[in-house]
C-alpha cells in the first residue's frame, strides 16, 4: 500500500479540520507565556520560538497521555491482540514512532513524499506505518521499554531540530503535500493529533487485555469537587 493512502481524508475536509485547528492552537494566553514548565500549562517554552514552543508544549502534552495509557503493561500485554483484524498496542507505538520519522525526513531532511515511498530513506519504518496485517505477523515480541526507548529518541532529534528553527520556517508552505498547500506547523500539529487518534485506541485495547493493572493510566476528564452537605 502505498503511503499517500495514509493520508485518506479528503482535502477539503482535512483543510477545514487543520485550519479550524490551528488557528486555536496559536491563540496564547498571557497566563501561557508565562508558563515555564508547567505541563498543563501550554504556551511558549524557553529555547524554542514562541509559536514552536507552543507546538512543543502540545506535543509534550499529548505524549505524556500515550505513555500514561500504556504505562504498566508487560511485554504480553503489549502484544495482545484483540482479534484479527486489531492492532497490538506495541504496533500502535511503533507507528507513532513511524509517523514521526516521516515528518523528520520530510521537514529537516527535505524527502519529499515520492522518495519516501520507493527511496531507502524510510525503508525499515513502512510496515509499521501502514499497520495491518504485516504488522501483526512482524511488530511483537518486544518489551514496552523498547517502544517507549524509540519514541524517546525520535523526539529528542525532533525537539534538537526544532530548536534550530523559528517561526518563519513552521509556517513555511508545502505546495507538494498529498492533502494540499500544507505548512510545517500543519504538519507537526498532525503528528500530535495523530498520537490523540491511536491514545483512543490504545485505552480501548488496554481495558480488553486480560490482567492490565488499571492504575497510571489517562487523565480524568474533569475533576468534580467535593461534595458538601447542607
Amino acid at each position: 500500500m502505498p503511503l499517500t493512502d495514509c493520508f485518506h481524508l479528503s482535502a477539503p475536509s482535512r483543510r477545514h479540520f487543520f485550519q479550524s485547528a490551528v488557528a486555536s492552537a496559536l491563540v496564547v494566553s498571557a497566563d501561557a507565556r508565562a508558563a515555564g514548565a508547567e505541563a498543563n500549562v501550554l504556551g511558549p517554552v524557553p529555547g524554542y520560538s514562541p509559536q514552536i514552543g507552543t507546538l512543543v508544549s502540545e506535543m509534550t502534552w499529548m505524549r505524556d497521555a500515550v505513555l500514561r495509557s500504556v504505562e504498566g503493561l508487560t511485554q504480553d500485554q503489549v502484544d495482545f491482540l484483540l482479534d484479527s483484524k486489531a492492532n497490538r498496542i506495541g504496533a500502535l507505538l511503533f507507528h507513532l514512532a513511524a509517523t514521526e520519522k516521516l515528518y523528520q525526513l520530510n521537514t529537516f531532511d527535505h524527502v519529499g513524499m515520492q522518495e519516501l515511498e520507493k527511496g531507502s530513506a524510510f525503508k525499515d519504518w513502512a510496515v509499521a506505518m501502514e499497520l495491518g496485517e504485516p504488522a501483526r505477523k512482524t511488530i511483537k515480541g518486544h518489551t514496552l521499554d523498547y517502544y517507549r526507548n524509540i519514541l524517546h529518541e525520535l523526539r529528542e532529534k525532533t525537539l534538537a531540530e526544532l530548536r534550530k528553527r523559528d517561526d518563519r520556517w513552521l509556517m513555511e508552505v508545502d505546495k507538494t503535500w498529498p492533502w494540499g498547500p500544507t505548512n510545517n506547523l500543519c504538519k507537526w500539529f498532525h503528528v500530535c493529533e495523530h498520537e490523540s487518534h491511536h491514545d483512543g485506541q490504545i485505552g480501548l485495547l488496554r481495558v480488553r487485555v486480560p490482567g492490565a493493572p488499571r492504575t497510571g493510566q489517562r487523565r480524568p476528564l474533569v475533576v468534580l469537587p467535593a461534595s458538601s452537605e447542607t
